[in-house]
């Protein structure tokens, strides 16, 4: 056996890691904003996505005939 020098990976899930790409910046990944490396979205959308979809499932569940 030889030994490795220099930087290479020694096994092959040492190499995998290496070559790692961000999954988010995937050019086959679809309905994804590419946004710049560090920006981050603001708690606040994600907040009123939730208040707005929690609003919406009461209200079409309001419409149900036979509730309590």
């Amino acid at each position: 056996m030889t030994a490795q020098t220099g930087s290479a990976p020694q096994t092959g899930a040492q190499a995998v890691v290496a070559n790692a790409i961000d999954p988010a910046r995937r050019p086959d990944v679809l309905l994804r904003k590419r946004r710049p490396e560090g920006s981050q979205v603001s708690a606040w959308w994600m907040i009123g996505a939730f208040v707005f979809v929690s609003a919406a499932v009461v209200t079409l569940l309001s419409l149900i005939p036979g509730g309590a």
